[in-house]
């Protein structure tokens, strides 16, 4: 008897999309599969057989009957086994690909769907992992997957990040772990772009750093010449300043709402040599952005790098106003000739609208410009292109 014989079915409705699920989109939502009190007792995390509206084997996928996304897929082998051998050839596969792009190992080595790991983030620190566990199946087969990523890299400390609004989504708890070793008592250095960044796996926003701004910390750090004064506005643990200081800048001023994340800025600025040149300001980035407007400061580069204001679809225009409102801010303190850089990582609003709402605000400040480049995630955050939400990051770099 076959593996999937003894697994449930579950059954798309007639008019749900199950050609784009064959060609690689990887969410059922719960409202394009017949429910029914057999499918709704399913355990969070199991598996099952994905059938079309002819009962037609799709993939095997993992099931949340308390989740919009009620189906992840994991695998086009309906019989396939979630064993050790499953998880280490995808973490090998995985590992490969991120051992060819980065010559020391700080990086994503899992981002989620795109990795085939549903709903999963693996951020790797040296000889530390921290893992985000987002989806229910993930949870339930911790374990196997914790000791596969220890057979694979070899790494001595594994930690789970339980924090952040997926897990609540999947009905899961918010307890961090350590899974396997010891958790570090202090923060730990990861060197980037000629800088040292202080990462914090156990007390820091999620996983400790954001390793996704890498090559747009690099485009930054171009920007600068000698003497050059820079402003990194959301700046968490110093990302753009630092590397804007490791590329040649005279002066860095972060500005973070976050005094722990403003005080590892400062140990990363003095682990890279570069404490003289580093000062700090904690505080609303809107409130701080006018006094320094109000004080008539100027700078020749201007980052900011702010939280998702459009984490989702109902708070997309609230979130493409204050998106605007950071660039009238911020295209304010920019010296002539200088460079405005602005982010966002809501997945929410795609690029048009971003970079749309970001010249309104230039534009606003009374300020010409040249759009100059166009930044993304790195290749350690790679994109399923059948799921938009992969590609959340987006970097517009201005001269005005």
């Amino acid at each position: 008897m076959t593996q999937s014989a003894d697994r449930p079915r579950i059954r798309l409705k007639p008019k749900a999309n199950a050609r784009g699920l064959r060609h690689g989109f990887p969410w059922v939502y719960a409202n394009d599969i017949v429910t029914d009190r057999r499918t709704r007792k399913i355990p969070a995390g199991a598996l099952a057989v994905l059938e079309d509206d002819k009962r037609a084997p799709i993939a095997l996928v993992a099931v949340n009957p308390e989740s919009k996304i009620m189906c992840r897929v994991l695998d086009r082998d309906i019989d396939a086994q979630l064993d050790a051998v499953w998880f280490e050839t995808r973490l090998q596969r995985a590992l490969e690909m991120r051992e060819s792009l980065f010559d020391a190992p700080y990086y994503r080595l899992i981002h989620a769907e795109a990795d085939g790991f549903p709903g999963v983030i693996i951020d790797r620190f040296g000889e530390a992992c921290v893992i985000q566990p987002n989806a229910a199946w993930a949870e339930a087969h911790l374990d196997v997957l914790t000791a596969a990523l220890i057979k694979v890299t070899g790494v001595t400390t594994v930690l789970k990040n339980a924090s952040g609004r997926t897990r609540g989504l999947e009905g899961l708890d918010d307890t961090n772990q350590t899974l396997h070793g010891t958790a570090p008592d202090a923060p730990l250095p990861v060197p980037m772009n000629g800088a040292t960044y202080m990462a914090d796996l156990t007390g820091g926003q999620k996983t400790g750093l954001f390793y996704d701004q890498r090559p747009n910390h690099a485009f930054a750090a171009r920007l600068v010449h000698p003497g050059a004064q820079v402003l990194d506005v959301f700046s968490h643990v110093g990302g753009f300043g630092l590397a804007m200081l490791a590329g040649g800048a005279e002066q860095a001023l972060s500005v973070d709402g976050s005094a722990a994340a403003l005080a590892l800025a400062a140990s990363g600025a003095e682990a890279s040599g570069f404490s003289d040149k580093f000062q700090t300001r904690q505080g609303d980035a809107f409130d701080v952005l006018t006094q320094l407007g109000e004080e008539g400061a100027q700078f020749d580069v201007v980052i900011c790098d702010p939280p998702a204001f459009a984490p989702s679809r109902q708070a997309l225009d609230a979130g493409l106003r204050a998106y605007e409102r950071i660039a009238r801010l911020a295209a304010a303190l920019v010296k002539p000739g200088g460079y405005l850089g602005l982010c966002s990582c809501s997945h929410a609003a795609d690029l048009g609208r971003f970079r749309d709402a970001s010249s309104r605000g230039i534009g606003r400040a009374g300020r010409q410009a040249q759009l100059i480049h166009t930044g993304f995630a790195g290749a350690d955050h790679p994109q399923l292109p059948q799921l938009a939400e992969s590609g959340y990051l987006k970097a517009v770099f201005y001269r005005l």
